[in-house]
């Protein structure tokens, strides 16, 4: 099989402000260094709170979708189980767009989504995979963690998601060797197919040792891996902020479409 995380994750999210915010900038940024992994494109959703990824702790064959993310990026059947299961959600899929469509160190990439009726859709939700590897990816697994918006539509935060190492999940699919057919690695191979529980990469019982075995290994867009990363590294930051315009009594939008390199 083949189909990519959330390590620790910390919201910070301000004051509520009163807004008519229907419509959101979300930025993702890869926050490890040069050399370091990468993750493809992030999908994301608003949605009432009812919609769940996935459980740690139980088969990634329960959740739809879940694992062509882990196995190799596509979001395509998990926005499928989406659009079934919320059809006044709204959800995209956010592609860094500069050449390879992954999200490379120190990349950053924005987008607008519009809300829609914002006293339903009030909860965010995101998963992509870290590349390379067999199985990796982050996203959350309680779809109620990070309320966008209160029950009066108003906007709650700027609101910063900050994924950590120890957030990065393993979805138990494929057995975890970098010489073994893992996604977006040029070290080629066959993948070997197994059926255990999603858990956390760095507890749990995974196999955190597994991201050094890529450390001198090249990548499938030409690039090579010089560093892994640990439970407490920051690998990615997602910020949601009200697009320009969206904000009552003359306070100004944060938002805007952004994307640098570093």
């Amino acid at each position: 099989m083949r189909s990519t995380f959330l390590a620790g994750v910390t919201l910070s999210a301000g004051l509520a402000m009163s807004a008519a915010a229907s419509n959101i900038d979300v930025t993702v940024e890869n926050m490890l260094s040069s050399g370091g992994f990468s993750f493809t494109p992030v999908w994301m959703a608003l949605h009432d709170g009812s919609f769940n990824t996935f459980d740690n702790g139980t088969m990634a064959s329960g959740w739809d979708g879940l694992t062509e993310i882990a196995e190799g990026g596509d979001t395509g059947p998990l926005s499928d189980r989406f659009s079934t299961s919320q059809p006044a959600g709204m959800q995209t899929t956010l592609v860094q767009g500069d050449g390879a469509p992954v999200f490379s160190p120190g990349e950053m990439q924005s987008t607008n989504i519009a809300a829609g009726d914002a006293t339903v859709n009030r909860y965010f939700s995101f998963a992509s995979m870290v590349v390379p590897s067999n199985d990796l990816f982050f996203g959350n697994d309680n779809g109620m963690a990070y309320e966008v918006f209160d029950a009066a539509g108003n906007f709650n935060g700027p609101i910063v998601i900050e994924i950590y190492g120890s957030s990065v999940y393993d979805a138990g699919t494929e057995v975890n060797d970098a010489f073994g057919g893992a996604a977006f690695s040029a070290n080629g191979g066959n993948s070997v197919d197994e059926a255990v529980v999603i858990r956390s990469l760095f507890t749990d019982g995974g196999d955190a040792g597994y991201l050094a075995s890529f450390v001198g290994t090249g990548t499938a867009d030409g690039g090579s891996i010089a560093a892994d990363f640990g439970a407490a590294d920051l690998i990615a930051r997602i910020t949601i902020v009200p697009a320009p315009g969206t904000l009552m009594m003359g306070m100004v939008g944060l938002g805007g479409l952004a994307r640098r390199r570093r």
